[in-house]
Order: structure tokens, then sequence, then C-alpha cells
């Protein structure tokens, strides 16, 4: 049996090695290397200068990370409470968007924010604008939203939320409701049973949703370009210049993405160390 397990286990491996393994290897190979071939540690030397694009990009993705997180936990929260109808209608609106195209669902936000688009258009409509210039004095012919950290943040969180409540949904659904009644019978009120049982034990999911939104918004690069104009250069779009733009220096772009992945995989640690955490506090 064991034989035959690890005859199936060899095309997993061999798929790992080659599309997981071997392109860590490359950008460790290239992070060390200048343009000659040579070790050298240069490449990690000159990140510094780019210290401002490293802060940007952490403080959009945690930002993107504790909005989805408000907004992710409620809607989670109401899902698991509702009947099987009811989440499974839920359920399908959440996903529906993620049915489309990541490009198209960019670009119906750039035209929504645009300074002509959608919600501009509203705005004069509706005298928003007109009132707004006569209390504050100002002279504005629209309300720029485009190509702002608002709109990069706002991007991730269209595009990752579903990424956040999926999780959550998945533990609190599935959580004892026995445990719920005991904490009742025991003269818990709603807030209490809530605080005491219902978040410790959905603590995984949140983990997970925290994990699976912030690792790709610190990374993205397409939502900073459309929706920030180019004028929020994140770590993504930083490494895409130096892999693909005029700037080309794959060596300093691999050192760029060496330190991002130690970066990440240093904040999942910590995350899932609390989670263990918290885990053992509720079982004591």
């Amino acid at each position: 049996m064991k034989r035959k397990l690890s005859l199936f286990s060899v095309p997993y491996v061999v798929w790992m090695a080659i599309f997981v393994v071997a392109p860590i290897v490359m950008i460790v190979v290239y992070a060390f290397s200048s343009a000659a071939g040579g070790f050298t540690l240069s490449n990690f030397t000159q990140l510094g200068t780019y210290a401002v694009v490293f802060g940007r990009s952490f403080k959009l993705a945690a930002i993107a990370t504790v909005i989805c997180l408000l907004i992710g936990y409620p809607v989670s929260y109401v899902m698991s409470r509702e009947g099987p109808q009811f989440q499974r209608i839920a359920m399908v609106l959440i996903m529906l968007p993620m049915w489309i195209n990541f490009l198209l669902r960019t670009y119906s936000w750039m035209s929504i924010l645009d300074n002509n688009g959608l919600l501009n258009q509203l705005f004069q409509s509706l005298g928003v604008i007109d009132l707004y210039n006569r209390i504050f004095g100002t002279d504005l012919a629209y309300f720029r939203m485009l190509n702002t950290q608002g709109a990069v943040v706002l991007g991730m969180v269209y595009n990752y939320l579903p990424f956040m409540i999926l999780p959550i949904y998945s533990v609190i659904v599935k959580l004892d409701h026995s445990l719920i009644e005991a904490a009742h019978d025991l003269g818990a009120n709603t807030f209490n049973v809530f605080r005491r049982v219902i978040l410790p034990l959905s603590f995984p999911g949140i983990l997970s949703g925290i994990t699976m939104v912030f690792v790709p918004s610190v990374s993205t690069f397409a939502i900073s370009k459309m929706m920030g104009g180019g004028t929020e250069l994140l770590l993504g779009d930083l490494i895409e210049q130096q892999f693909l733009g005029g700037a080309y220096n794959p060596q300093l772009g691999a050192a760029i993405s060496l330190v991002m992945m130690v970066i990440v995989v240093v904040c999942m640690w910590l995350m899932n160390h609390f989670g263990e955490g918290e885990e053992q506090a509720v079982m004591l």
C-alpha cells in the first residue's frame, strides 16, 4: 500500500519540483549574482533606495486586508445563521464577479471612478460637487478618485474580498451549535457568546482569510498600475520593471522578490503562531 501511494505521489513531486522549487532556486541564484554571473551582495544593498515602495506596498495591503476583514466577517456570520437557500444564493452572488475576467472587473471600476465616470456624473447631477464647492470655497469640476491610493485599496478589496469571506464562512458554518447553546444555558448573553465562543473558534478562518488577502495584495501590480495610474508604485510594479521594463535588471528584481517572499513567510509564520496560541487559550 505504501509503495502504491509513493508511486501515485511521483507526479505531484515532479510538479512541485518544476513549478515551485525550480523557480525559487532560480530567484535565489539571480539574487546573489551580478550581471557578469559572479557572486555579489550588491543587489541587496540597493534595496534601501526602494524603502518607500516597500512601505507603501505593505501599508496598502494591510489597509485592504483590514477592510476585507471588517466587511467579510459580518457577511460570513450572517450567511452562516441563515437557511440553506439563502446561503446558496449569497454564495452565488459572492462568486459571480469572480467568473468575470480580472482585467475586465478592474476596467469597470476605472470607468466608475474616472473624472468623467459614473460616480462623478451622479455627483454632478445631484449637486454634490456644487455643494462641496460652496462649503469649502473650492472650484472643483469633479472629485479625483482614480489614480489615488484609495482607488488602489478599493481595487484590492473588491477583487480579494471573496477570499476573506469564504474561509471564515466555511469555519463558522461548521461550528458545533451545542457549544453555543451551552454558553447560553450558563448565562452568557449574545455578545459574550460571540466574544468568548464564536470569535475564538472562527480564528482559523480569520487567519486563512488574512493570508489569502494580504499575500496577493502586497504583490499585486495590475491593480496598482490600472487604478493607481502608475503614480502609486508597489512592489509588483517594481519587480515587473526590473524584468520587463526599460530598467532591465533581473538580478535586482530577483533580490526584491526574495526579500518580499521572506517577509511574507515571516508574517504568515507569526500569524500561524499567534493562531496556535489562541486555540490553546480557547481549549483552556
